[in-house]
């Protein structure tokens, strides 16, 4: 039987205060909470653009400088892998973009095309070119970047220096000494606790909405607040399983089985769609975004001030920066084994692979909608909302109504993962010591994702998807901070340590 790790009352109080309080005043007043947040999302995405290009762009050239270099062949711990390939790509891929994708690569192409990047007129070709080109870069190697680098650190850290805790506080430690086992470390742990509930409660609240409506076409039960709390409980019943079965048994069969449906949804929409369509235009978007890489990554809009990169890829980037330490926390713990290089090299392309996959297809199958006239997938958006309209385009597919109880299926288990690997790294992060065979008592993982259902229903009580997308934004401001000192911390070890790595050639 495992031990289990005692509370840490330092972290654990004042981050479920805060988040609570928070929680509580958004739903109490929200009516001004939406005015508010609103203009702090304005104020960040005007005055950080800049800092988050920089920092994103930055992180690829170093990841690849490490993975190409002569730290790449550093070994992360001692033995084998401890997961093959496919369930490493898949638990990763599943933590990483859960419901989150599948939400956007339908929806978000329609926004480029009616509100398109660089003056081009919206609803025209150029647009329409654009759009999943656009979807493709977001959620493509610099959203992957943005994960690997603290998943390194974190693994490095935990692995190779013997700092034997799952938490961001140690992995710092390089660039902090002994501040990190101080205040100092107390108030990054529980920064990063709110950052990841934030991030992550934005995912619940794009995802709920989705499978909400899944549910209720195929049901023939309207969607409502009431059915979304309904599905957050079975939601919660499935995670607390998976985590009771642990980490091999639960996750990686949760993960492998959501990568084998997602596949086969994607295979199903390219035979029984517009096949041709959907392959060229997936073609010719991939040139668009590989050309225009550099001018995507740095565009900001400072003359025309049409707010297109601040609303979008800041957004991205600073949500996935949010949620992206809960990434290095859960990827770190499975990548025993593996070299620096092997561990990212892994990340970018299995996650950047399965984006792409996801845009081109169910972009491209929307967009050929859209240009046909067979759905008239914008004016759904604008009367039905984007959730509805996710089901109104899987309507139009051959057997639409085992298509979307397949759909529904993968939102539950991509969510199911997520709350899974999120809740028992918030327990960890909030314990005293886990690790060598210590682990979090189950309750106090089942809290925090009771914690995460509750704040993300408030989200949407509020004002949907724009307080949501705003919380994201608003938590990720102080993880830039973490990110500078991961960087510090990493390449001040690894200089260190270079000696040992040179005795082992």
């Amino acid at each position: 039987m495992k031990e289990k790790a005692k509370l840490d009352s330092f972290i654990f109080w004042p981050s479920i205060v805060v988040l609570l309080s928070l929680t509580i005043l958004l739903v109490v007043f929200q009516s001004s909470a939406e005015t508010m947040l609103n203009g702090m999302l304005t104020a960040i995405n005007t005055r950080m653009d800049w800092i988050f290009q920089f920092m994103t762009f930055g992180l690829f050239v170093l990841l690849l400088w490490i993975a190409f270099g002569k730290y790449g062949r550093v070994k992360l711990g001692e033995g084998p892998p401890q997961f093959n390939n496919f369930s490493y790509g898949a638990m990763l891929f599943c933590a990483g973009m859960g419901t989150s994708i599948m939400f956007w690569s339908i929806i978000e192409p329609m926004y480029y095309f009616q509100g398109p990047p660089f003056g081009f007129e919206p609803g025209s070709e150029t647009a329409a070119e654009w759009a999943v080109a656009y979807g493709m870069f977001h959620w493509g190697i610099s959203a992957w970047c943005i994960y690997a680098f603290p998943t390194i650190v974190i693994a490095y850290s935990f692995f190779n220096k013997k700092n034997k805790s799952l938490k961001v506080s140690q992995s710092v430690k390089g660039a902090l000494g002994k501040h990190s086992d101080g205040i100092l470390g107390k108030i990054i742990d529980i920064l990063v606790i709110w950052s990841l509930v934030g991030g992550l409660g934005t995912s619940l609240g794009l995802g709920v909405p989705m499978v909400s409506a899944g549910i209720g076409h195929l049901l023939g039960v309207e969607q409502s607040v009431s059915l979304s709390i309904i599905i957050m409980v079975i939601w919660a019943i499935i995670y607390i399983t998976s985590a009771s079965l642990g980490l091999d048994k639960g996750i990686r069969r949760l993960s492998n089985i959501n990568v084998y449906l997602a596949l086969a949804l994607a295979i199903f929409v390219i035979l029984v769609g517009p096949t041709g369509f959907i392959l060229t235009y997936f073609t010719d978007s991939f040139g668009i975004m590989s050309q225009n890489f550099l001018r995507m990554s740095f565009y900001t809009d400072p003359i025309g001030g049409g707010g297109f990169p601040q609303a979008w890829t800041v957004f991205y980037w600073a949500w996935f920066a949010a949620t992206a330490l809960f990434m290095g926390l859960f990827i770190a713990r499975i990548s025993k084994g593996r070299t620096l290089k092997s561990l990212i090299l892994h990340i970018l392309g299995w996650g950047s692979l399965g984006s792409w996959l996801y845009f081109g297809i169910f972009g491209g199958y929307t967009m050929n909608l859209q240009q046909t006239g067979e759905l008239d997938v914008l004016g759904s958006m604008a009367e039905n909302g984007d959730a509805s309209t996710i089901i109104n385009v899987l309507e139009t597919l051959p057997f639409s109504y085992i298509a979307i109880l397949f759909f529904v299926v993968l939102g539950f288990i991509f969510l199911a993962t997520s709350l899974d690997s999120a809740s028992y790294i918030l327990a960890s992060t909030a314990s005293i010591k886990v690790g060598d065979g210590i682990e979090p008592p189950v309750w106090h993982t089942i809290l925090w994702g009771l914690i995460m259902a509750f704040l993300s229903i408030s989200l949407l009580l509020i004002g949907g998807l724009s307080v949501v997308q705003t919380s994201a934004v608003v938590v990720a401001v102080p993880v830039v901070i973490i990110y500078a000192l991961l960087v510090i911390s990493l390449m001040k070890w690894l200089k260190n340590d270079e000696h040992v790595y040179e005795e082992e050639k």
